[in-house]
């Protein structure tokens, strides 16, 4: 670096601070520039500041640092200092870098895929050397973090206060309205971005199983299924997901000039977020069954010598499968998406309310789906729709209640069963469009079977019971004189 450089990183000018210049890092950086901040950089390998400074050093005002000490000493107090970093412990490496060269009050911000567990542990122990830590969801993957991604942070307040108009700033808009708000403290903003992932295995597998539905059913092309998909982003499920799979399905392999997803490998991978969500919405009860079965499906997909010995040997006995009417297969199968769509997010919602609960959070389930309507990968146009329903009633038990979404949920239902029944019958695996529609009808059901599980367990656990006549827990004596006793 030049002489310039290091002078100027020790002159505390700089309104905030990124280190870890990866593709997210760089980006990020580059979009605090743009927006007008003066931004220290450091990364690890000083190659990757000297890099950024070099290429988008127009973009802005950066001060690069080669060392965590010239990089704090360069920040203007109270420093803010985003750790964009791989989760875990290159986090916390950075961290405890970090902690002896801050002072009270500053802010240490992680902007990574942190678990929000590490984020309640991390935020308890830098609260013991006067810091505030702020553990932030950030949506919209390279291009988001460059041009404007959704901001979820958590952490105090007061944090909040200083930091918070920068986040806003630089965060996408729709309507003018800046996708980042305060989420809550702690955890809760990684928390938020956690289900934010989970929701969207669930979006990617529904519309991987509308995309399989319409190749068997139709058997159409990659291409003519992209045209409808592209026809689909026009109307109520106008999206990033439903978008990006139009051109997806329409791109044509230069190798072989095969379409593309035709030559695409059918394992699935996955990071960890949708694994995390399963795990917590078993611990907090709450039945997020459509991000179970994608996060499932996955696991499936990568489960190569059980289908190699399943294709071997398991018959299908489907029948073969011929549509008399293409459109309305097509519609049914757009509205068959649409509902399934809606119970994916009304479950993340209630995981959500039930960890807010839990932990005193107090988060905004509305304003969550008002952050999420740009810049993230579930951006849509019923983000919209679900930000008036929590309007309408901020305490909203179950998103699938509200008004609209009965109603558009209805419209829909003779389509869905008849597209879970067609794939049951010509043996087509929609696990995500099935579970979804067995939610539904689990949770507007009078009476559930759940009454002989229970009995069950008194029988052979003396777990007890409760009646529908009268109040208190009851027990059996099923071995003995099967007397009734009061617990």
């Amino acid at each position: 670096m030049t002489e310039s450089t290091t002078a100027q990183a020790t002159a505390g000018t700089a309104q905030i601070g990124v280190t870890g210049l990866a593709v997210m890092g760089r980006n990020l950086a580059r979009n605090l520039a743009r927006h007008g901040y003066t931004v220290a950089v450091h990364n690890r390998s000083s190659s990757r500041t000297r890099s950024l400074v070099e290429e988008a050093g127009h973009e802005g005002t950066f001060v690069p640092s080669e060392s965590m000490a010239e990089f704090v000493a360069s920040l203007e107090r109270p420093r803010k200092v985003v750790i964009m970093v791989k989760a875990g412990a290159p986090t916390d490496a950075v961290i405890d870098e970090l902690v002896p060269l801050l002072e009270e009050g500053d802010i240490v911000v992680d902007a990574g895929n942190a678990h929000f567990p590490d984020t309640v542990r991390r935020e308890r122990a830098l609260r013991a050397h006067g810091l505030h830590f702020v553990g932030t969801g950030v949506s919209g993957g390279e291009e988001g973090a460059l041009n404007g991604p959704s901001i979820m942070p958590g952490g105090t307040r007061e944090s909040y206060a200083s930091l918070g108009p920068i986040l806003e700033d630089i965060s996408a808009k729709v309507d003018g309205v800046p996708c980042c708000t305060y989420v809550g403290p702690d955890g809760a903003g990684h928390f938020v971005k956690m289900v934010h992932n989970g929701i969207e295995y669930a979006d990617m597998q529904l519309i991987a199983e509308a995309y399989d539905l319409l190749r068997q059913g139709l058997g159409a092309s990659a291409r003519e299924i992209g045209e409808i998909f592209a026809r689909w982003n026009t109307g109520d499920l106008e999206s990033f997901l439903i978008e990006i799979t139009a051109d997806v399905l329409q791109h044509v392999d230069a190798e072989t000039g095969q379409a593309f997803v035709d030559v695409v490998l059918d394992q699935a991978e996955q990071k960890g977020t949708g694994r995390w969500t399963v795990q917590n919405g078993l611990d907090l009860g709450v039945p997020i069954t459509g991000i179970a079965e994608a996060t499932f499906a996955r696991a499936l997909s990568g489960s190569v010598p059980q289908r190699e010995a399943a294709r071997a040997v398991l018959p299908a006995d489907a029948e073969p499968w011929e549509v008399t009417d293409r459109e309305a297969f097509v519609e049914d199968v757009r509205l068959a998406l649409y509902a399934s769509k809606v119970v994916a997010y009304s479950q993340g919602f209630d995981q959500i309310a039930a960890a807010s609960a839990e932990n005193g959070w107090d988060i905004d389930r509305g304003a969550m789906a008002r952050i999420w309507r740009g810049g993230c990968i579930i951006r849509a146009r019923f983000l919209d729709r679900i930000t008036e329903a929590y309007e309408r009633e901020p305490g909203l038990p179950l998103l699938l209640a509200d008004e609209y979404f009965t109603g558009a949920v209805g419209n829909g239902l003779a389509a869905w069963r008849r597209v879970v029944a067609q794939a049951a019958t010509h043996g087509v695996p929609t696990p995500a469009f099935s579970s979804s529609l067995a939610y539904y009808d689990g949770v507007r059901a009078q009476r559930l079977p759940a009454a002989l599980v229970q009995a069950q367990r008194d029988f052979f656990g003396a777990h007890t019971y409760r009646r529908v006549d009268k109040e208190g827990t009851f027990h059996t004596e099923w071995s003995g004189d099967r007397n009734e006793s009061e617990a």
